[in-house]
């Protein structure tokens, strides 16, 4: 009616094709174009079931239903970089298509990504809120103060006790900023030797972590393949270590954080005339675990506590380090060590988009799916040792296993399996067993997770059918 009252009938004959052609093509053809790939690409990015209620749960009813036009309309442009939107595209087109076992991987939601790709991104806030080196960065503080107060809250976590830095780059950072902030040059690091499931952050040689600082490694039970608490007691008690890590990257069990306090507790250090070694938890498989309820948390018994956040915790690629609040000042210390000892500005995308995820993993649908995640791992677990593989441990209790499938030579290297299952569209990782002979380019073992299927839905009977097909794939 108002198009009518504007234009008469007359306006129409003459100018309707120009209207339509020069100022609403322009418009709606990007736009459909946009729709029918753009659109349809974020929203099935997540790549599972039911995307909004399965992050969110009822949360999504709840959204804000403002409309911009002009941003609307941007948002729909294609990318005009045709070389890279088509790189995008394609390997979108390679996650839906396969079944990711890789542990160490998950499915971000749409949210999560909107905030990587936010104007966050051009801001220069090199700094702490309140204390930045930059002018423009009142919301800076606020994204990154929201993302403090959100990840102390998901753990349960009183803010007179604990600090958080969301600033780290990735995990690998983090955990080197904790030994710039905490242990002498040269001085000694306990952590899990690399074939035994421990991390190169954790003092191997290769890592800058064993290069200006001393690993002292440990490692697992020949009998059990599990960690023996009473050996981890005697060794720290004989080498005296500054820093005990606890936390790993290819160990299926539970850590006994309460057996780790105690061993490093018991740690004296005669010329200093004082007792007690720092206990950090790497937390970064298994913090999406803990945020659900499915892991016991280190939180009791940690000085300091660092995880990734991309992996069972279902966020961007990043990192956070928790530091205990007291007389020691260990959380004013890794702030020094982050920054200005290794990074210059962060990145405010990536702060805002570990807020996102941190807000969903509050989410009663999260405490679910990290139950689930255990639950699969476990049939994955049985079905495949019921068809007769040997699973390292015997077990899992966590979102990871690690299979033998070389057996002492009854079966096939960990490089062919992982290449055998990839042809058939099974993504894993070929890894490391305890007391492995064979080189880690070719180990005996492949490291299989659930975190990435369970995101995208699946369930017990899907994992045991999963598991029958690793097994069709690697015997043929």
């Amino acid at each position: 009616m108002l198009y009518n009252s504007l234009y008469p009938a007359s306006h129409f004959k003459t100018y309707d094709f120009t209207f339509f052609t020069f100022f609403l093509l322009p418009l709606v053809i990007p736009a459909c174009l946009r729709v029918c790939t753009g659109r349809r690409r974020r929203e099935s990015r997540g790549q599972y079931r039911n995307l909004d209620s399965h992050f969110h749960g009822n949360d999504s009813q709840t959204r804000s239903s403002n409309f911009n036009l002009a941003t609307y309309i941007f948002n729909l442009t294609p990318m005009h970089d045709t070389q890279i939107r088509k790189l995008i595209d394609a390997e979108e087109k390679r996650q839906k298509k396969v079944i990711n076992l890789v542990a160490s991987e998950n499915y971000v939601s749409k949210d999560v990504l909107e905030a990587l790709g936010s104007e966050l991104t051009n801001k220069y806030a090199e700094g702490y809120p309140g204390k930045r080196y930059y002018g423009g960065n009142e919301i800076s503080d606020k994204v990154e103060m929201l993302a403090q107060e959100r990840a102390l809250k998901l753990f349960k976590l009183s803010p007179n006790e604990w600090s958080v830095n969301v600033q780290p780059l990735s995990g690998s950072p983090a955990n080197v900023a904790v030994y710039l902030a905490l242990v002498p040059q040269g001085g000694k690091i306990m952590g899990m030797t690399l074939s035994h499931g421990g991390h190169l952050t954790h003092g191997q040689k290769v890592s800058a972590s064993g290069k200006f600082w001393m690993q002292v490694p440990y490692g697992v039970s020949s009998e059990t393949e599990m960690i023996d608490y009473k050996e981890l007691g005697v060794l720290a008690t004989r080498e005296k270590p500054a820093l005990i890590v606890a936390g790993y990257t290819a160990y299926p069990r539970v850590v006994d954080f309460k057996k780790f306090r105690e061993i490093a507790d018991a740690v004296v250090y005669p010329e200093q005339g004082r007792r007690g070694a720092l206990l950090m938890v790497d937390m970064s498989h298994f913090a999406g675990l803990v945020a659900g309820g499915a892991y016991p948390s280190p939180f009791p018994c940690a000085d300091v506590v660092t995880t990734t956040t991309h992996k069972t915790l279902r966020g961007p690629r990043g990192a956070m380090i928790f530091a205990r609040k007291d007389a020691r000042e260990l959380d004013k210390k890794v702030d020094k060590a982050i920054f200005p000892g290794m990074q210059g500005g962060p990145h405010l995308n990536q702060i805002a988009a570990v807020a996102v995820a941190l807000k969903e993993a509050a989410s009663p649908a999260f405490k679910k799916y990290a139950g689930q995640v255990v639950k699969n791992a476990k049939a994955l677990s049985d079905e495949l040792a019921r068809l007769g593989w040997r699973i390292v441990s015997g077990g899992t209790d966590s979102h990871l296993l690690l299979v033998d499938v070389w057996m002492n030579g009854k079966g096939i290297g960990g490089k062919e399996a992982s290449d055998r299952l990839e042809k058939e569209g099974i993504i894993v990782n070929k890894n490391t067993i305890p007391f492995d002979t064979r080189s880690p380019f070719d180990p005996s073992g492949i490291r299989l997770g659930t975190p990435a299927e369970t995101t995208r839905g699946k369930t017990e009977k899907d994992f045991r059918d999963i598991a029958r097909k690793i097994d069709k794939v690697l015997r043929n």
